[in-house]
C-alpha cells in the first residue's frame, strides 16, 4: 500500500463531548507505563482524573502501570486517582524483570476496555489533548485500528531538537527497510493507542523496541491503512543523555533486524562502547495475548490451540 493510506488528523478535530456521546457503551482505558516518575506522574494522572474522568466521562480505565519503580511513583500515582498495577505482581510467571515493552504488555492484562490509550509518563507538559487526540480517531473511524501522536519535541530553544534516535535511527530504518510506514512523523512516539481486538493478536518487543515493532507487525497483517496519526501539538519530556539514548537505539535496531532478517541478530548481546561499561539490551518479545491461557481464560475466550500456548520471556 502506498504512505498515503496512512490518515492524519489533528486533535483539535475531536471535541470532547462529542466523543464522549460517541463511545456508545464502549469503555476507554488510558495506561501509563512508568518508573521513577514521581516528579510528573501526579499531574498526568490527576489532568486525566480530573477532565476526562470526572467533568467528562471519557476515560474508563486509568492506570499506572509501575515498571519497577525505586522512588514514590506508584504512591503519588495512587493518590492522584489512578489504580496503581505493578509489573512484578502481574502475570509473575511468564515475564519478570523491567522493560517498557512488558509493561505495556501487561497492560491489556491488567485493563479490559476495548480502546486503549498509551501515554508516557515524564511529559511536563501534558494536558488532556495528549489522550483526546489518540482515543478521537478510534470511536469516530471504525476502520482505524491504530493511532499514533505526533509532535514538535524542542529542546531549551530549539524547536526541532528532540526525537534524536528518530531522526538518526528509526527513520533511515523505516526508509530502508519499512519504506510503507515512511510518512508517520514520531514512529517512536510514546503516546498511542488501539483496539484490544487488534492488540492482542500482536507480540510485544520487552523494552524500546516495542514502538517500532508494533507498527511493523500491525502493518503487515491487518495493514497500514489501519493506521493513523494525529497532531498533538508540542511535547516536552525529560531529555535523556547520549549514554542513555544508545541502548535504547540497539534495541530498536534489533527489533527492526529481526522482522527482516531473524537469522542476522542471532542471540542478545550486551551494547559494548569505549570507555563505558557494557549494557544489556532488553530484545525479548512477548507472545500475542490470545495464545496466553491466563488471558484467554480472564476475558472468556476459552483455552488456545494446544500448538499455540505460548510462553513469555523470563
Amino acid at each position: 500500500m502506498s504512505p498515503e493510506s496512512i490518515r492524519s488528523f489533528h486533535h483539535q478535530e475531536f471535541e470532547i463531548d462529542r466523543l464522549v456521546s460517541a463511545k456508545a457503551g464502549r469503555m476507554v482505558a488510558v495506561c501509563i507505563p512508568a518508573r521513577n516518575e514521581e516528579a510528573t506522574i501526579a499531574t498526568i494522572v490527576g489532568t486525566i482524573h480530573r477532565d476526562l474522568v470526572v467533568d467528562h466521562p471519557l476515560v474508563d480505565e486509568l492506570v499506572v502501570v509501575d515498571d519497577q519503580s525505586t522512588d514514590e511513583t506508584a504512591v503519588v500515582a495512587a493518590q492522584a486517582g489512578a489504580r496503581v498495577v505493578s509489573t512484578s505482581d502481574l502475570l509473575p510467571h511468564l515475564a519478570k524483570g523491567p522493560g517498557k515493552g512488558q509493561a505495556l504488555w501487561k497492560s491489556l492484562y491488567a485493563t479490559s476496555s476495548e480502546l486503549i490509550v498509551w501515554c508516557d509518563g515524564d511529559i511536563t507538559d501534558f494536558d488532556r489533548r495528549f489522550v483526546t487526540g489518540i482515543v478521537g480517531p478510534l470511536l469516530e473511524h471504525p476502520d482505524i485500528g491504530f493511532v499514533k501522536g505526533y509532535y514538535d519535541r524542542p529542546i531549551d530553544s530549539d524547536r526541532a531538537g528532540g526525537g534524536r534516535v528518530t531522526e538518526l535511527l528509526a527513520r533511515p530504518l523505516i526508509s530502508v527497510l519499512f519504506p510503507h510506514l515512511s510518512q508517520l512523523i514520531q514512529p517512536l512516539a510514546g503516546e498511542y493507542g488501539g483496539r484490544r481486538a487488534l492488540l492482542e493478536q500482536l507480540p510485544f518487543a520487552s523494552g524500546y523496541g516495542v514502538e517500532l515493532g508494533l507498527l511493523v507487525d500491525i502493518a503487515a497483517r491487518f495493514g497500514d491503512d489501519c493506521i493513523a496519526q494525529v497532531d498533538l501539538g508540542q511535547r516536552r519530556h525529560r531529555n535523556r543523555g547520549l549514554d542513555e539514548l544508545g541502548p535504547q537505539a540497539a534495541a530498536i535496531l534489533h527489533t527492526a533486524l529481526r522482522r527482516v532478517a531473524p537469522d542476522l541478530v542471532g542471540s542478545p548481546r550486551p551494547l559494548v562502547r569505549p570507555g563505558v561499561e557494557a549494557v544489556d539490551i532488553e530484545v525479548d518479545e512477548h507472545p500475542p495475548m490470545v495464545t496466553v491461557s491466563d488471558y484467554t481464560r480472564r476475558f472468556g475466550l476459552g483455552e488456545p490451540p494446544a500448538g499455540e500456548i505460548a510462553q513469555a520471556s523470563e
